[in-house]
């Protein structure tokens, strides 16, 4: 099965890099630039709720790197960094495909809407020190709140918020993240 990259439509398209597609689409490509309109990426680890462990983002030359230490003391066990502030659309779209480097650790991606106020989460796999690409599947993404799994409602992929990224496999430990690349994706019916 082959993936089409769609737009992607951030609040500011400045952080995009645009390239016409045989379809007439455009790709945005969120790639991690360090500029004043990209959108800031914030801490939030389980120490909102009593919890020990430590996560942080930091971009550099174009990666996201998610790095900290996962502690299941005092009933934690999550770390994570996530954007502000998105006005996203991605009606058009199957996913949300990644390029990733991580530690062999599986880590969720989370997209949440403001209508009403839910995350929805997807795990992503990888491979310790390699480089690859993953996708995830909006099919796939399961809503939730404040760690409560729900049963609905479904995604309404035209009014995303946030987008985020969350290490929560209940292994205490160091941990580490790259990521390169993030872009909406279409699923083709060819293979």
């Amino acid at each position: 099965m082959k993936w089409i990259p769609l737009a992607m439509a951030f609040a500011s398209t400045s952080l995009f890099a645009e390239t016409e597609k045989e379809d007439s689409r455009s790709s945005f490509v969120l790639q991690f630039e360090d500029t004043q309109s990209e959108p800031r990426w914030q801490a939030v680890n389980d120490g909102v709720m009593g919890g020990l462990s430590e996560g942080k983002g930091v971009m550099e030359d174009g990666i996201l790197h998610f790095t900290g230490v996962l502690s299941l003391e005092n009933n934690g066990g999550f770390a994570s960094v996530r954007t502000n502030d998105l006005q996203s659309d991605f009606s058009g779209a199957d996913g949300i495909a990644l390029k990733v480097k991580g530690d062999g650790r599986t880590y969720q991606l989370r997209l949440a809407t403001n209508a009403p106020r839910i995350s929805y989460q997807a795990e992503f796999e990888t491979r310790e020190g390699e480089w690859i690409e993953v996708q995830v599947p909006f099919s796939e993404m399961k809503p939730s709140w404040r760690g409560r799994m729900l049963s609905g409602p479904e995604l309404d992929r035209s009014k995303v918020t946030q987008l985020g990224i969350l290490l929560g496999d209940k292994k205490p430990g160091s941990f580490a993240l790259e990521v390169d690349w993030l872009e909406t994706y279409l699923t083709s019916g060819d293979s």
